[in-house]
């Protein structure tokens, strides 16, 4: 043998003794976190990969949500698709759609083998990503809920006892005419005014968002959300605004920014605020309920939820899904949620989760943490108030924000706005109907 070949085969030799017996399954999940919950969905990634040895997770960031979904549909198209795709909740629609490419939770964890039962999870959380027959076709991952922030310095500022209730719109109308005489700049902001003011005031008062059960049975579903509430509700803000009592930031969470400096006495946002709140804060704040107009009958009803869920696409082997499913169960476990509820506002995904919770007195140390769960599990959904399911809801919402916008700068009022926004968007729901039947 000579000198080149024996290096060759010594060199193989060595290099095959340095490997394990058996490497372990690699996981793919692409995700939209970074910053502190990137941190945190990757202390979940390293726990999980040390409590075992089969499988081994690996995170990658694709950018916004927006992007992290269109990178997994290319991705799939190529062939190339991760196992675990993090995907939010207006995408639910878009993900049923595409025929071929999900694999759903239920059977990947019925398949897997491992410990799995739906009925664990929060009703209105599951609800949202279930078929008509309660099967989950993917995991609750953050999910979320509007509630109302308070600056209790701004109301002692302004006269008011910072106890007062706030319970209805009626007071916090009344509020905000005595913090903007105060001399306020900032009376109220909001973040995610479509999510809020729209879609979760819609649910909160029992009304339809869209037809077909706001989508949920039928592909020929169309927006409702310019009935008279909607449109009251408003023309109340829009009133708001040009009395300067209402100041609009931006269509996400721009208005955060002004309301942890200080600087705004109200603000409506998702209950997973709360982190980014309590850490930046100078002042006395807390957390309310989201407000609901007194004169509807029945309000409120629940709010729902917004964030993300996990889909496992097709196209992999058996042994990656035992392992995807191993992770979605280690993901579903009491002490991850419950660490994961309290770390970021989100909320805990399981009934267990939330009783751990309160156990260990994270409620009574944090008061108003627990105040989103109580809102979305009060009552019973209804067929208005299970969720949303509609196509291109990703577009839609940018029609709605852009109309809103015009109610905020006076050029048109509330009626004319959203009667725009529901013939714009159901020419949308057409095209996603006829390119999905």
């Amino acid at each position: 043998m000579n000198k080149t070949l024996l290096g060759a085969v010594l060199a193989c030799s060595i290099g095959s003794a340095a490997l394990p017996a058996s490497a372990a399954t690699e996981i793919q999940w692409w995700h939209a976190f970074t910053g502190r919950l990137g941190d945190l969905l990757a202390e979940q990634i390293e726990k999980f990969n040390a409590s075992q040895s089969d499988f081994v997770v690996v995170g990658t960031h694709k950018g916004n949500y927006s992007e992290t979904l269109n990178a997994g549909i290319a991705a799939f198209r190529a062939g190339e698709q991760p196992h675990i795709l993090m995907v939010f909740e207006v995408g639910t629609a878009t993900m049923m759609a595409a025929k071929g490419a999900i694999k759903p939770v239920y059977e990947v964890m019925k398949e897997g083998g491992a410990t799995f039962n739906a009925d664990a999870y929060l009703a209105p959380v599951k609800g949202y990503y279930t078929t008509p027959d309660g099967e989950m076709l993917s995991l609750p991952y953050n999910s979320s809920t509007p509630v109302l922030y308070v600056n209790r310095d701004a109301l002692t500022e302004a006269g008011l006892d910072p106890d007062m209730d706030l319970s209805t719109w009626e007071q916090v109308d009344e509020a905000l005419g005595k913090i903007k005489e105060a001399g306020s700049d900032c009376p109220l902001t909001t973040a995610w005014q479509s999510w809020v003011h729209l879609e979760n005031f819609s649910a909160y008062h029992d009304l339809p968002f869209a037809t077909k059960d706001n989508g949920f049975t039928g592909l020929d579903t169309e927006l409702a959300f310019n009935a008279p509430l909607q449109v009251a509700h408003i023309q109340a803000m829009g009133e708001w605004a040009r009395d300067g009592k209402f100041l609009y930031a931006g269509r996400r969470n721009e208005g955060g920014a002004n309301f942890r400096a200080g600087d705004c006495a109200f603000f409506t946002e998702s209950s997973a605020g709360y982190a980014g709140v309590k850490a930046e804060a100078s002042f006395e704040f807390e957390i309310r309920p989201l407000p609901y107009w007194s004169t509807v009958k029945g309000a409120p009803q629940n709010t729902i939820i917004g964030g993300s869920s996990l889909w496992v696409l097709s196209g992999h082997d058996a042994e990656e899904y035992k392992g995807v499913s191993q992770f979605l169960s280690f993901l579903s476990s009491s002490d991850i949620q419950a660490k994961w509820h309290q770390d970021t506002g989100y909320l805990p995904i399981t009934t267990e989760a939330y009783e751990q919770t309160k156990a260990e007195g994270f409620y009574d140390k944090n008061p108003g943490t627990d105040i989103a769960i109580l809102q979305m599990t009060s009552k019973p959904t209804t067929a208005n108030s299970k969720g949303l399911r509609l196509g291109s809801f990703d577009q839609i919402r940018g029609i709605i924000d852009e109309e809103l916008e015009a109610v905020w700068t006076g050029d048109k009022d509330a009626q004319e706005a959203l009667d725009s926004a529901v013939a714009r968007g159901n020419q949308l729901l057409r095209r996603f109907e006829q390119a999905n039947r």
